[in-house]
Formats: structure tokens, C-alpha cells, sequence
């Protein structure tokens, strides 16, 4: 399994660090991207991120997931961004999986009506934006997986590494990280 995690300035650091952290523990293969020019983005709280390639730079490779860090700048920066957005309708139109977290699912996806039809959560600020909002830390619907923000990061990842690696690896990395 492969995953990818598009960053920008301003993505939320506490989801984007515990999301790759938890899955990579699940050992699935992950891409941190950036859509910068560089390879580092400033996270939230001015905490530096270090992607491990350019977006622009990725081809047309495919991945099983795509998974969108919040943070209100940083999911908005993602929205605007074409290459990401052409590879997320991509990503649902082929059944793959794709989601976000926090900000994410409102300024980055919902944006592109890539919840339509779907069940999604987000953090509650932007409970509007989503048609089919649910007051739920982590919402799973079809091949979409959304998370309410970063107290819901743990879980988010969580559900990443059940859904992509089985349930027996995710019980695995949820006793390792002493997680109830």
C-alpha cells in the first residue's frame, strides 16, 4: 500500500506528523508532498515540515490513498492547487481512497464536490460547508475517510492503517502506541 499526504504552509502539524507517523508504524509506504517549491512548508505553530518530494515533481504515478492534513491555510492552499485537485476527482472517480482531515474536508475536497453524496466530518467551524456533516471524530463512507481535527488524529490514522493493512495491524499499532 501506498499513501499520499499533500503538505503547504500552513498545514495543521500535530495531524500531518501523527498521521505519516501511524502509518508508516503500519508499514505502509507514504509520500509527503509538498506543493511549495521547496521541499519544507511551515507547519502550524511555525513548526517546519520536511516533504519527501515536490507534488509537481511526482508524475502520474497512483496511489492507494490520498489522505489532506487540515489547518485552515494549508487545506485552502491544497484546494487551490490543480494537480492535487485533478488527482483527488481522479482518486474517487477510480474508487481509490482519499480524505482529510479538520479543515481539509471542507477547503480542500468539499471543494470540489468530492463529498457530495458523502457522509464526512470536519472540524466543526466548518460543520456548513458539508452537506452531510457528522458530529463524529472519524467518518468513513465508501472509499472517503474524513477526521474532525488534530484530537481526532490518532484515531484518523488509526482508521487509515485498519482500512489499507486489515484490522490485526491496526489492534498491532494501537497496542504499541498504548492506544485505548
Amino acid at each position: 500500500m501506498n499513501v499520499l499526504v499533500p503538505v503547504a504552509h500552513g498545514s495543521e502539524s500535530l495531524e500531518t506528523v501523527t498521521l505519516v507517523n501511524i502509518l508508516r508504524r503500519g508499514d505502509i509506504r507514504v509520500t509527503v508532498a509538498s506543493i511549495e517549491d521547496g521541499l519544507q512548508v511551515r507547519g502550524t505553530r511555525d513548526i517546519p515540515l520536511l516533504a519527501d518530494a515536490r507534488l509537481a515533481d511526482l508524475g502520474a504515478q497512483d496511489y492507494d490513498a490520498i489522505v489532506v492534513p487540515g489547518g485552515e491555510a494549508g487545506a485552502r492552499a491544497l484546494g487551490a492547487h490543480p494537480g492535487l485537485a485533478a488527482r483527488l476527482k481522479q482518486q474517487r472517480l477510480a474508487h481509490r481512497w482519499y480524505g482529510g482531515i479538520c479543515a481539509a474536508p471542507a477547503l480542500t475536497l468539499a471543494i470540489h464536490e468530492l463529498l457530495d453524496g458523502k457522509k464526512a466530518t470536519a472540524y466543526p467551524a466548518f460543520r456548513d460547508q458539508i452537506i452531510h456533516y457528522v458530529d463524529q471524530p472519524v467518518v468513513v463512507d465508501g472509499h472517503c475517510v474524513t477526521g474532525q481535527g488534530p484530537a481526532a488524529a490518532m484515531a484518523f490514522g488509526l482508521k487509515w492503517v485498519e482500512l489499507l493493512a486489515g484490522p490485526s495491524k491496526a489492534q498491532e499499532v494501537a497496542a504499541a502506541l498504548l492506544h485505548a
